[in-house]
């Protein structure tokens, strides 16, 4: 059956109905069951149907995979304001770093001192678990109303400045400099520069039409971008978020694009990234060594506390507010796992290692949301009322010319 590329297709597609109905049910991240599911999938399939399971490194499930990752991460790279971040860049970027640098520092030396893990795989630990979740921190702000106060605005501007400093040490540790690199480094400025006044321009002469123009000229940049990182010896994936943030001015405000490029990403494509990283999970591993997993988790949770909270409480988030600030900060998902499956493709960690750092990604993806909202949730800082909220849509109005 396995072999049957219709068949495989469809049982993946099933697999990602079932995750999004399961955190439905759960009131959970869909992209967090999509990898538990593609977890507890392989783990079955592989002992009682097929000793490949899922087929997780077939061509074109690999391609769908890889697609999704370049396209999730330019999608959150488009998600940042840009009035809210150029009014709160130096809280974003202070609580950013903050975030970034003391799991980094201190899950490598844990994963290095007391794991006793090698150097460059403690380096990758230390990478994927310095990441904060986007795309759970994303969901939960949408859900709850937060995206539209500027506490919320400020939160994912500072998960921004945070996931930033993932992407460039990953491509700094293990992407070898050489004249390669320097072309891809000079490549991305000249394309970094010019695509913000290139892309309105293209889009007003020759979007709106039924041919998604749009949609072909971004995975156009997309893909030639991530081909000469690959190229390069680097990931796909890092110039994208860039391509994303340089587009926040443009791409960002078109939320009928952004729209579309959701359907096709959630729709399609990041179940099979998510599935397929969650199928190299090996659950007899994580079983082997639960201690590994407990001290990963908690290197993770507390080395973020640690050095986020009092970056917090300098902005004046006392209480709840900044408690809730400090846990959503806390989270971890898509460039967690991006980062633990770059060091597995590229022989740095082992099949082991990659499980317990999926394991504490995933862990941190919902111990910290949980608390956060059962027992740190702002209140005082949420929308108002719907009256309110259609009060301030009143206002952002444009007034008709007979009213003016």
């Amino acid at each position: 059956m396995l072999t049957n590329t219709w068949a495989l297709c469809a049982l993946w597609v099933g697999l990602a109905l079932a995750a999004t109905l399961l955190a439905i049910w759960f009131k959970i991240s869909t992209a967090l069951s999509e990898i538990v599911v593609g977890t507890v999938a392989q783990l079955v399939i592989g002992v009682f149907l097929a000793k490949e399971g899922l087929a997780g490194n077939t061509q074109w499930i690999t391609f769908l995979a890889g697609t999704g990752a370049i396209v999730l991460t330019f999608l959150a790279g488009a998600e940042l304001d840009p009035v809210i971040f150029k009014t709160k860049w130096k809280e974003a970027s202070i609580i950013g770093l903050a975030g970034f640098f003391g799991p980094f520092l201190g899950c490598t030396a844990i994963a290095h001192y007391i794991l006793h893990w090698a150097i460059m795989p403690s380096w990758l630990c230390g990478v994927a678990l310095s990441t904060t979740s986007v795309a759970v921190v994303y969901a939960v702000m949408l859900e709850l109303g937060f995206n539209v106060t500027e506490y919320g605005k400020a939160i994912l501007a500072a998960c921004f400045i945070n996931d930033l400093g993932t992407v460039i040490a990953l491509g700094l540790i293990f992407s070898p400099f050489t004249v390669r690199t320097l072309i891809f480094v000079v490549v991305s400025i000249v394309v970094f520069v010019v695509l913000p006044f290139l892309t309105p321009r293209f889009f007003k002469k020759y979007g709106g039409r039924v041919s998604e123009l749009e949609a072909k000229y971004i995975l156009f940049f997309l893909f030639a971008m991530g081909g000469l990182a690959v190229w390069a010896g680097s990931e796909a994936v890092l110039p994208a978020y860039m391509i994303g943030m340089v587009l926040a001015g443009t791409v960002g405000k078109d939320h009928s694009l952004i729209r579309r490029l959701r359907t096709l990403t959630f729709g399609l494509l990041t179940p099979f990234y998510f599935i397929r990283a969650g199928s190299f999970v090996s659950v007899p591993a994580l079983m082997a060594a639960p201690v590994t997993l407990l001290v990963l988790f908690l290197a993770k949770s507390l080395t973020k506390a640690a050095t986020v909270y009092p970056a917090v409480r300098i902005h004046k988030y006392d209480g709840k507010a900044g408690a809730y600030y400090t846990l959503m900060m806390s989270t971890g998902l898509t460039f967690g796992t991006i980062s633990a499956l770059f060091g597995l493709n590229h022989q740095i960690i082992t099949q082991a290692q990659y499980s317990y750092i999926v394991g504490t990604v995933i862990a941190s993806a919902v111990i910290p949301t949980v608390i956060a909202n059962s027992f740190f949730l702002p209140r005082h800082l949420l929308p108002h009322s719907q009256a309110n909220k259609k009060a301030e849509q009143e206002v952002m109005r444009p007034v008709p010319a007979e009213e003016g």
